[in-house]
């Protein structure tokens, strides 16, 4: 249950606190007072869009919190620890600021959320109603929104569940719609893999042949050269001819300090080590003239390796770099290949997915709009019921549920959907038309809400409407915005009593230009509006019984202290006392 709502620097309203309890809290004042803004104020507190034009003249940020008290509210506590924020003393803070600047923050139990977040939070808490919703109430999906409101859980479920058929139904469709459409070119691409794979095949590489390749051809039409340059290595290393080489020369540098060992030591290790030159000289000479010996001039397998070359550039040319991409797209494209080959078979697959769905989907379409139909009955009986009590008592609301049938489509069409042998057109929210029908006299005929009722027949019909779906969906809070306008008299009357009886189960708070209203309070707020045109935090004034009667007076003769007017509003308070008293 809502507490208290403060708000600050939100249109005429500086600052002010509407402290909130059960039952029915009734807001009046002059017009331009700022009555509005409280709706506004819940509003943005229930995730609403943020309007940098309310925030008031002069100031920076508007500001609006709501205390809300947890209580027993199903869910409520774990819906705000979801969102990060915290329960204090049983208690709730939800917030939003709206900058000059058209920013907005929101804020669950001190943690600062998303808007949205703040919306899932704080969306259940409360439903709000004001003129527009009498309006929207023509619209048909309005009112097979409020049909479903009515029949509670079960039509709920039922209408979750051909949802998602409905969902799954064109999703497949969809799918086979781009299949049979990309057919001619999937074939195409098809065959372009095949050529592209066939020719990989033919040449048959291997992983890194091409680098091999290269490395052997760069060896093969080098051979001449390769080879006397070795050749001449091994002489200057170790000659066959007698000539001075590399070999010899350090022999001799070894003899001469192996002949001075004895008188100095350094000079022996110095020969050992020359010693080990020579070994090593020897060695190589000998790896020289194994190399220069191995080199063979061979045209033919050069011929072979340029042929073999130019067979895999031409595949490096078409699908890869080097051989090794080539044989990745080779395995990439034959998976590709597997699935193009397999369009017939997945046609066939979707078009027997689509009519077991179809079938699924009319059979779920046929038990929702029976629900539909059962629970369209019973909610015409209590509306009707609950105008009976409005000063209606002639009128009859009925509710209507009807299909549109068409004719039988083509096979394998994505058109009608066939429900208990009729081909219906159907929707993502069913096979059905809602309307609500009004006839408002004896003997008249119903007619459509849009056309049958008058601005005051529509105000009641929307709270008799909005009362009867508080009991199979129940919210803690009503919010109702001047929705008794058009409304007056003993009808005004019947409207307060109404109001009243709703506010023993629930919180109600009404924003009301009627005294008929207003006299049925068990909270009676006044906003009253200071001489330069704003709301102070004394603006909002909670009246005791005499303040009570004079604003009753004000709002039935415009005079507060009218003795007539005070009279009519005394008694106005007492017929409501009584009302209430006697249950």
């Amino acid at each position: 249950m809502l507490e208290e709502i403060r708000i600050s620097s939100l249109g005429v309203i500086d600052s002010s606190t509407l402290e909130l309890g059960p039952g029915l809290t009734v807001i009046t004042g002059e017009t331009g007072a700022g009555k509005t803004m409280i709706v506004t104020a819940l509003g943005l507190l229930l995730g609403g869009r943020a309007d940098s034009g309310a925030v008031r003249t002069g100031a920076r940020t508007a500001r609006v919190e709501g205390v809300v008290r947890v209580g027993d509210l199903a869910g409520f506590a774990a819906a705000v620890d979801e969102a990060g924020g915290e329960v204090e003393d049983d208690r709730v803070v939800l917030a939003r600021n709206v900058s000059a600047e058209g920013r907005s923050r929101a804020y669950v139990g001190g943690a600062t959320v998303p808007v949205s977040s703040l919306a899932a939070v704080a969306e259940p808490l409360v439903a709000v109603h004001g003129q527009s919703d009498q309006h929207r109430l023509l619209q048909a999906r309005a009112q097979r929104e409020a049909l479903d409101r009515f029949g509670g859980e079960p039509l709920a479920a039922l209408l979750a569940t051909y949802t998602d058929l409905h969902r799954r139904l064109e999703a497949t469709e969809r799918e086979l719609d781009e299949v049979v459409a990309s057919a001619r070119d999937r074939a195409q691409e098809a065959d372009l893999l095949r050529f592209g794979l066939g020719e990989i095949e033919g040449v048959a590489p291997e992983p890194g042949e091409d680098l091999a390749l290269a490395a052997e051809e760069s060896r093969l039409g080098f051979a001449d050269t390769l080879r006397s340059a070795a050749e001449q290595a091994r002489e200057v290393l170790s000659s066959e001819q007698g000539d001075p080489d590399a070999l010899a020369t350090a022999s001799a540098a070894r003899t001469l300090l192996d002949g001075v060992r004895e008188h100095d030591a350094e000079a022996g290790e110095l020969a050992d080590r020359l010693a080990e030159l020579t070994y090593l000289l020897s060695d190589l000479a000998a790896d020289v003239a194994s190399y220069a010996a191995r080199i063979d001039t061979d045209p033919a397998r050069l011929a072979a390796v340029s042929e073999r070359r130019a067979a895999l550039t031409a595949l490096t040319r078409k699908y890869g770099d080097t051989i090794d991409e080539v044989l990745a797209w080779s395995q990439r494209s034959a998976t590709r290949l597997l699935d193009l080959d397999h369009t017939d078979e997945r046609i066939e697959e979707l078009r027997a997915q689509q009519a077991d769905l179809r079938r699924d989907l009319g059979a779920a379409a046929l038990a929702l709009s029976t629900a539909r139909t059962e629970a369209a009955g019973r909610l015409a009986e209590e509306v009707t019921a609950e105008l009976a009590l409005l000063a209606m008592p002639h009128a009859r609301l009925s509710v209507e549920t009807r299909q549109h049938e068409v004719e039988a489509p083509s096979p394998g069409s994505h058109g009608p959907l066939l429900v208990d042998g009729r081909w219906l057109r159907h929707t993502s929210s069913g096979i059905d038309e809602v309307e609500l029908l009004l006839a408002a006299n004896t003997g008249s005929e119903p007619r459509p809400l849009s056309k049958g009722a008058s601005g005051g027949e529509l105000s009641r019909v929307m709270l008799a409407l909005e009362v009867a779906l508080a009991g199979t969906s129940p919210v803690p809070t009503f919010v109702f915005d001047e929705v008794d306008a058009g409304v007056g008299g003993a009808a005004a009357v019947e409207v307060g009593r109404r109001l009243a009886q709703l506010a023993r189960s629930a919180q109600v708070l009404v924003v009301t230009h009627l005294p008929q209203v207003a006299a049925y309070a068990d909270r009676h707020v006044v906003v009253e509006k200071s001489s330069d045109g704003t709301v102070t935090s004394s603006g909002l004034t909670v009246l005791d019984d005499e303040q009570r009667e004079r604003e009753l007076s004000r709002m039935l003769a415009g005079l507060a202290d009218s003795d007539t007017a005070l009279a009519h509003a005394r008694e106005l308070l007492d017929v409501a006392q009584e009302t209430r008293a006697a249950g």
